[in-house]
């Protein structure tokens, strides 16, 4: 049988505004990214680490953690409103079209998972290879619920249940089960990446990743989290 060919890719931009240099910023003794370049490179599904970035300090900080930079993203594909799928596709595009590279399985592992453990990206990759899907995500048991505890706003700021049941629901055991999508791993069909313009415009699978290792880095309070719990493992 063929060995498919796996790419792992991770996106990082440099203007990040949430949390300044976020994705070189040092947690538990490295470079945020660095965390996800040496998981992903555990894996052995993946045969390449691609590094997506507009910025030259990133891209220098991921080589020397084991990352490629084969190309430099955009500037119209790095700002706070642009789209990450066209940031898939054009790092799909340019690894097969002027690299020459057939990828079998695109794999999306963002800088702000990590926590996440390689057996949750094999994971993520076995289930897309049962061939059933066109896309793995992951996802984690969501903390709020919006048939139980999450409300929307009228126009003169009145709660309104987000979502309600057709019965009752008195306490969260009765409402229907949640789950939040996590950033520990996309793994993608590129046909999916090149056609459609949407993650959900295909099947969807998914692989549960438990909580504490779900956590989405975003805020300097997210860091401090992640710091208190990488100190306990």
């Amino acid at each position: 049988m063929t060995k498919l060919n796996v790419v792992a890719f991770i996106f990082a931009r440099g203007g990040s505004k949430g949390v300044p240099g976020k994705n070189i910023k040092p947690l538990a003794g490295k470079p945020l990214i660095a965390h996800t370049i040496e998981t992903a490179k555990k894996s052995p599904y993946i045969e390449r680490v691609i590094i997506s970035t507009d910025d030259e300090e990133i891209a220098e900080v991921a080589q020397l953690y084991g990352g490629e930079v084969p190309f430099m993203r955009p500037g119209e594909l790095a700002g706070d409103k642009s789209s990450e799928w066209l940031a898939w596709r054009h790092a799909l595009e340019f690894m097969e079209k002027q690299s020459g590279e057939q990828i079998d399985l695109f794999v999306s592992v963002p800088t702000t998972s990590p926590l996440r453990q390689v057996e949750d990206i094999n994971a993520c990759i076995e289930r897309y290879l049962q061939g059933d899907v066109d896309v793995v995500i992951s996802i984690t048991p969501a903390q709020r619920n919006p048939y139980f505890n999450m409300v929307t706003l009228s126009e003169n700021g009145l709660a309104n249940i987000a979502i309600k049941a057709d019965s009752i629901v008195s306490n969260r055991q009765e409402a229907p089960d949640m789950y939040d999508i996590t950033t520990v791993c996309y793994a993608v069909n590129p046909i999916l990446i090149k056609e459609q313009d949407a993650l959900f415009a295909g099947k969807v699978g998914t692989v549960q990743v438990p909580q504490e290792r779900s956590l989405d880095i975003d805020t300097e309070y997210d860091f401090r989290v992640a710091e208190a719990l990488l100190a306990h493992d």
